[in-house]
């Protein structure tokens, strides 16, 4: 700012007679540039205000998807959007070919350090049934006439307990018969032997006479030859009364067969028995039906659930899965490969797989329908429980065969 003093007295207006209008003007503009500005009261607008908030609430909200990020995928994540953040503003660091993640796999550490794509874990399903590898098929083995059942169907038998009576006059008979031959043999073995002894006697007389020259040869002969009949007769005699001790044993046999016991522990599942029926011999029945009954372990079950053959080179013992039955859809279980049909079914193209179970629905019972879900893989290593997102379908798969 320039201040312009012109006084009468200065040396410039001495020299002047006169002051011109331009001059006056001049002088004034020159006083009023002199002036010094005013203070203005300043306040910071509203929209610089919005401008700082901004970005503050921007870097809350960075911060608190950094931290969850960390949270779920750990700080290697964090890191890698923190270097594609720096890239897009103009910083490209660089990151190595082990560093970028695998797509649709899972990053594994080699044997040299370097990490590579593990093929992810794949399933396997397919569908069966419950098979109870422990069944009896009871059968009479004679021909009977059913006397009296002890047991109902669902009944648990204990193995030796009885289950059916029947009765058959023909095999009395016979064991009364067998009785008295046994008899009959016993009494003639008896005479036997008296004849036995008389012939060793006489015989034995004979040889005492014959060395004093009492006697003569023939008689020692026809001597010797009386004892060795007689001792022949007392064999056959002792045959015929273990014959007829073996009739007995196989009369007795047959009646007590006609009393049938449970040939293993297990449930009753199927009763054919009833009071009056009669009951053909295992010899002449040609079917299931014509049998008792059926007697199962439920303790022992198994499945025995087909798969596509094509998934056959996945397969071993040990491979671990989930199975869910029809009947319990809301009780998954787990399952074990514990054997592998040699043969593939040509007609369904799918080879049968039997599977151990562990800790199945307590109702759980024989030819229920069940599907199966196997894990196979690298991830698949161990894994005795898989995701428990497996459901059962409304309506049962059905194999045949």
């Amino acid at each position: 700012m320039f201040e312009v003093a012109i006084s009468a007295g200065s040396p410039m207006l001495a020299g002047m007679n006169t002051t011109s209008e331009h001059d006056r003007t001049l002088a004034a503009q020159l006083r009023l540039l002199s002036i010094e500005p005013a203070a203005f009261k300043t306040e910071l607008p509203e929209p610089r205000i919005r401008r700082r908030m901004i970005p503050g609430a921007i870097l809350v909200l960075a911060a608190t998807a950094s931290l969850a990020v960390v949270a779920l995928y750990g700080p290697q994540t964090l890191e890698r959007i923190e270097a594609a953040i720096a890239g897009k503003t103009g910083d490209h660091p660089t990151i190595s070919a082990h560093e970028a993640p695998a797509r649709g796999g899972v990053i594994v550490e080699a044997d040299d350090g370097a990490k590579s794509r593990a093929a992810p874990p794949r399933e396997v399903t397919g569908s069966g049934y419950v098979v109870a590898p422990d069944t009896a098929i009871v059968f009479s083995k004679y021909e009977g006439r059913v006397v009296a059942v002890e047991v109902e169907a669902g009944d648990r038998v204990e193995a030796g307990q009885l289950l059916v009576r029947l009765d058959d006059a023909g095999a009395r008979f016979a064991l009364r018969g067998a009785k008295i031959s046994e008899r009959a043999a016993a009494l003639a073995l008896d005479a036997r032997n008296i004849e036995l002894a008389q012939a060793r006697s006489s015989l034995t007389r004979t040889e005492r006479l014959a060395g004093r020259d009492a006697m003569s040869a023939q008689a020692l002969e026809e001597a010797k030859t009386a004892f060795d009949t007689a001792e022949n007769a007392a064999l056959r005699a002792r045959q015929e009364v273990a014959k007829a001790r073996l009739d007995i044993d196989r009369a007795r046999e047959q009646v007590e067969a006609l009393t049938v016991r449970a040939p293993i522990s297990g449930t009753v599942t199927r009763l054919d028995a009833h009071v009056g029926d009669t009951m053909l011999s295992r010899e002449d029945s040609v079917g299931e039906n014509e049998s008792l009954l059926a007697i199962t372990d439920t303790a022992k079950m198994v499945i025995d659930a087909d798969v596509a053959e094509a998934n056959i080179a996945l397969m071993r013992p040990g491979l671990s899965g989930e199975a869910v039955l029809d009947g319990f859809p809301g009780q998954p279980f787990a399952v074990e490969v514990a054997k592998i049909a040699p043969v593939i079914s040509r007609e369904k193209g799918t080879v049968t797989l039997r599977l151990s179970l562990t800790s199945p629905p307590s109702g759980m019972r024989p030819a229920m329908a069940a599907r199966i879900r196997l894990v196979v893989g690298e991830g698949s290593a161990g894994a005795l429980h898989p995701p428990p997102s497996f459901e059962a379908p409304a309506v049962g798969l059905r194999t045949s065969g």
